[in-house]
């Protein structure tokens, strides 16, 4: 599925972009879902009363659809291994994104965590990420919408999943918090070039679970509708483990380690 140019694009950069990942009929029966949950009427903006609206895991059969194509598929395998990932029988919760004046207070760059501390708490800003991404093997993006530069594209930092690991490699496998993480990355990726998660309805973004991103506010004209679930894994990665054997998501590891 994966050209190698992709592949090492995603060694470089930290991801890579599929366009038609998905069909447009799959997504337009996700939205109608979507706008049905989410209270707002589509034909009136008037209801779009707030900058972001946060809606529960989307298990419908449209979003299993959408998660689970032969393409999808092969990529997963290509970038996790083979038998090394978990099938999604959901697409996780969405954040659905209005044209709004207000920020939305949540546009800060960041690694999203994936597994809880001990002992548990409730806050997710104590999730922990760790070198081997416990939990999580790959970052996706779905696009459900046509997305522009105006409708608030997820912002990524080109390569920062290599310094990533690098911090993470200090931490052992207790690994670090969210907000810990956080507070260190726009030193730790300064300079970086940055670039945002655009395209036509049916996109996925396949990203390094250590890529840094963020949202930003919509200043467009057409909600965006984005899920951004993590792949699971069926085991945590091993970077460790036989050169010949190592799959594209630990060789990102061991490139930013070097």
């Amino acid at each position: 599925m994966l050209r190698p140019a992709q592949e090492e694009q995603f060694l470089a950069e930290g991801f890579v972009k599929l366009e038609g990942a998905f069909s447009e009929g799959t997504a337009e029966r996700a939205r109608a879902l979507l706008w049905a949950k989410s209270g707002c009427d589509p034909d009136n903006p008037a209801t779009w009363t707030r900058p972001v609206i946060r809606l529960g895991d989307c298990a419908e059969a449209p979003f299993q659809e959408a998660a689970n194509t032969p393409a999808l598929h092969q990529a997963f395998d290509q970038l996790v291994g083979l038998g090394r990932w978990l099938p999604r029988e959901s697409l996780g919760g969405f954040p659905l994104r209005f044209p709004h004046p207000e920020d939305p207070g949540d546009t800060g760059w960041h690694v999203d965590a994936s597994f809880p501390p001990s002992p548990p708490t409730d806050s997710y800003l104590d999730w922990r990420i760790n070198l081997e991404s416990r939990g999580r093997a790959l970052l996706m993006l779905f696009l459900f919408s046509e997305v522009t530069e105006q409708d608030a594209p997820t912002r990524l930092r080109i390569g920062s999943h290599l310094p990533v690991a690098r911090l993470l490699a200090s931490a052992g496998s207790e690994g670090m918090a969210f907000r810990e993480l956080a507070a260190v990355l726009e030193e730790a990726t300064a300079g970086l070039s940055e670039t945002t998660a655009t395209g036509p309805t049916g996109t996925v973004y396949l990203c390094h679970p250590f890529l840094v991103h963020a949202a930003q506010g919509h200043r467009g004209m057409s909600p965006r509708f984005m899920a951004q679930p993590p792949l699971y894994p069926k085991a945590p990665l091993d970077v460790a483990r036989d050169h010949a054997g190592h799959s594209l998501v630990e060789r990102a590891i061991l490139r930013g380690l070097a």
